[in-house]
This record gives C-alpha cells, structure tokens and sequence, in this order.
C-alpha cells in the first residue's frame, strides 16, 4: 500500500512510533504531525518522524484537509472536540482512525460529531506500548508482531477497513477484530486493572513515611510488576473513567480473589496456595508460549 498524506495527532510514544514504522515501510510521502508542544514536535521532526509539524491550538486543520489517512494519537478525552473539526475539514476519500486504549467512548464521540463522515472512521487499538513518552520514545519496531484490534461500526466503510488494516500490517502488527464492548471488558481485565494496579502499589508505598527504605529494598519482582506505573498519569486517568463500568466490575473480582488469598493465608490452608499459585504459573507459562515469549516494553 501507499499513502500520499498521512496525518498523526498527537507525535507522542504512539503516534511517533506509527509515523517512523510507515515511514520506514516506504509506505508514505508526506506526514504531518499536529501536537500541544511544540518542543515535542520539534523532536518528532528531527527524528524524521514528521516533515513539519503544526500546534493543535493553532488553525491546524488546513495542514490536515488533504491528508488521506489520519491517526488519532492523544488521550481518548480530548477526541471529541478533534472529531468535530475533522468532519468539517476532510476529504469524502479520507479514513480516520486511532490508537485509544477504550473503545465505546471513542464510537460515541464519532457518532456525535462525525455525521456524513462516520463511514470513513474505523475505530482501533494497539496492544503496544511503553512506560516511556513523547517523540524521543518513538520506535519503528514497537509494533512488530504485535496485535492492533479493530473494532470497526456497522456503517464503517469496508475500503476503509481494509486501509486501516493495510496501515498497521505494513507497521508490523497483526489485526484482528472486536466489538467494542468485548473489546473494552477484555482490556479492562488485562490491561487496564493491571496498570492501576500497579500504580496503587506505588502510590500506597510512596506515602509511608520511611518509603525510601521500603524502595531502597526492593528488587527484580517489585521492579517487574510496577514498571507500568511509569506511564502517562493523564492518559492512564482518561482510560479508567472511560472504561470506569468494565473496570469496576474487574475490581470487585479481583477484590474477591484477593480476599480468597486472604484467607487462605489467614488460615494457614497451603493446599488452597498451591492450588491457586500452580494454576497462575501454568497459564503465565502457556500465555507466554503462545504470544510468542513476552515483550521488553508494556502495552495499553
């Protein structure tokens, strides 16, 4: 495939890495990159991410009215005003798509402001990412191999579709396809409750008074298990009250796990341990056997 323009909104980890992949699959002429910082666009353009890049602020949407393809790459809160200048601005051959780790929220913000523009958008979602952020953490090979899930609307465009799909396979990634729905209960449970709860360890650490000997003793597996708290605290806080209904109800099962745990140590029942400690390292062991062995970086 090729794409004469591509636009990228928001040059962060995401869409930085996404320009340099296309870039590097000599799939695209031009890419045009709109952001908040201008510093961070600065950067994507040094690192040949970007030919020139535009404030979102500013009158960016005539950098925009030509391109062919457009990703959208910011927090999934602030789409909706981005959305509206879109479908006032594109191209009837243009496709719209995105990488936000939510998906219901972003096809009800489509369907409110796109209007005659709704078949030209195929809503999606990398399973990549990184604890790192901005332009300089872009990599070309964040998406080799991994999964990117569409979860198209009944109206999408089947062309459309098809570009999209041709985007991420020529980025590296395998597509695959979900409801949105499905899609946001299944990425509550293994994504996004993971990353909170990571980051409630941290923060309930942080707050001890003798934190910094707490930290200064911890090791591999505290390491491991927190990485992800380094992430966006600005998109991680927009993917938790986007998906809040999933997600709380991930919470109270694990809740309940957590008290069965609880208990079982509580009452001294080794058997009830084993059981649950075994389960949990054979399904560790076969999921990293069949996703190929696990990656270095995080995903959203």
């Amino acid at each position: 495939m090729h794409v004469d323009k591509l636009a990228v909104i928001g040059v962060g980890l995401i869409g930085a890495s996404c320009a340099l992949a296309f870039r590097g699959a000599g799939a695209v002429s031009q890419v045009i990159g709109v952001g908040r910082s201008q510093t961070n666009l600065d950067r994507a353009c040094a690192r040949g991410a970007i030919d020139r890049g535009v404030m979102l602020d500013d009158d960016w949407t005539h950098e925009v009215a030509d391109a062919d393809l457009v990703l959208i790459a910011i927090p999934v809160a602030q789409y909706r005003h981005v959305l509206a200048a879109l479908a006032d601005t594109l191209h009837e051959g243009a496709v719209i798509t995105d990488a936000g780790s939510t998906k219901q929220d972003v096809v009800l913000a489509a369907r409110e402001t796109l209007k005659k523009r709704l078949p030209q958008f195929v809503p999606g979602h990398p399973i990549a990412g990184s604890e790192r952020s901005g332009a300089e953490a872009g990599d070309p090979s964040l998406y080799v191999g991994r999964q990117v899930i569409l979860t198209p609307l009944p109206e999408t465009s089947p062309s459309a579709i098809a570009l999209v799909a041709d985007f991420w396979t020529a980025c590296g990634a395998r597509v695959a396809r979900l409801d949105p729905a499905r899609h946001d209960r299944i990425l509550a449970a293994v994504s996004h409750l993971p990353h909170l709860l990571a980051s409630a360890l941290v923060a309930e650490i942080a707050s001890r008074s003798d934190s910094a000997e707490y930290l200064g003793n911890a090791g591999s597996g505290f390491r491991d298990f927190t990485r992800i708290a380094a992430g966006s605290p600005e998109m991680w806080r927009d993917i938790a009250l986007a998906n809040r209904d999933a997600l709380l109800s991930e919470i109270a099962t694990y809740r309940t796990a957590i008290e069965a745990l609880s208990l079982s140590i509580e009452h001294g029942d080794a058997a009830a341990l084993e059981t649950m400690l075994t389960r949990a390292a054979q399904t560790r062991r076969e999921w990293a056997e069949t996703a190929g062995g696990i990656a270095t970086s995080g995903g959203s």
